[in-house]
């Protein structure tokens, strides 16, 4: 009994290793669902049906749970590359597409090493768990991140480079804006170019949106990044900026770290005097956009009238 018991666990740590599953026909022949095709002749298939006593579909599923139960056994302390292959995250990305793969997969691939006796996804698993969602994680300082036991500076730098590359992406779609016709494309154009960056910093950023006769961006520029409450801002350098950049209009875009859009006093106050600033100088001011904390927390001057 003993020698048999050995013997089946000797075939199931097979099948992991190659992962090689059983399966049932729908007229009920078993047969072993090989990763590539003649990696065990139709023999060696035929004697471990055997050896394993296999004949119903209850067989084939039972056998089946024991190899993923096994191979999640060994995930614990292989390193990813010696998963079996199905299992690993990079070759699932590359069979069924990254839109298949679990948050903690696709951290693993950016990740692409754990540590001793834990691997890339288990890392994964334990910056969720701990920091939370991808935002959270983008909000996060590097030292934050390092306090993940298994993730160093190296490791939190790959994952901040990730993050930025998809913020990037929302740019690049902002910058083929060919006209700025409507107040909702100006919004639209603020939430690509400004959201991801804006919507969870802990200061106070003001920035100008330089657009030429057209109505076209041609050149985005921060003007000031302030304190947590407010930030500093010389209409006499927004206006130097316009001239240097032969600008004919120009947007304001801020945050605020509170996520409450409503603009204060000093919002105003700022906005009609940087206004006044550029009629001086023949500069149409278009919009001032306030960036809150969520997606879609926005407050327009166009819109409520306070520009016009």
């Amino acid at each position: 009994m003993r020698n048999e018991s050995f013997l089946k666990k000797e075939i199931i740590d097979f099948l992991v290793g190659n992962s090689i599953y059983p399966m049932i026909s729908k007229k009920g022949k078993v047969f072993l669902k090989l990763p590539k095709k003649n990696c065990i002749s139709k023999e060696k298939a035929k004697e471990i049906i055997k050896q394993l006593d296999i004949k119903t579909a209850d067989d084939c599923k039972q056998i089946r749970d024991e190899v993923k139960k096994r191979a999640s056994e060994l995930r614990q302390n292989l390193p990813i590359k010696k998963w079996i292959k199905e299992e690993r995250p990079r070759e699932m990305l590359i069979s069924s597409g990254p839109e298949s793969l679990s948050l903690s997969k696709l951290l693993a691939i950016i990740l692409r090493t754990g540590k001793e006796g834990i691997s890339a996804e288990e890392l994964s698993k334990r910056l969720l768990n701990k920091i939370g969602t991808l935002r959270a994680i983008d909000s996060a300082s590097i030292s934050e991140i390092c306090e993940i036991d298994g993730i160093g500076p190296a490791k939190a730098a790959q994952i901040k480079a990730a993050l930025e590359i998809g913020k990037r992406l929302f740019k690049e779609s902002a910058k083929k804006q060919k006209k700025i016709k409507s107040p909702d494309d100006i919004i639209n154009y603020v939430a690509e170019y400004y959201g991801a960056y804006l919507r969870d910093a802990k200061k106070e950023f003001f920035n100008v949106i330089l657009l030429d006769i057209k109505n076209k961006p041609i050149h985005n520029i921060e003007i000031s990044k302030g304190s947590i409450n407010a930030s500093i801002v010389d209409p006499k350098e927004i206006i130097k900026e316009v001239t240097l950049k032969s600008a004919s209009s120009i947007i304001l875009v801020h945050n605020h770290p509170s996520g409450d859009t409503e603009p204060s006093a000093d919002d105003i106050k700022l906005t009609n005097k940087i206004i006044d600033a550029c009629n001086i100088v023949g500069i149409k001011v278009l919009d001032h956009i306030i960036i809150g904390k969520n997606v879609d927390d926005y407050y327009s001057f166009s819109n409520t009238g306070l520009i016009k």
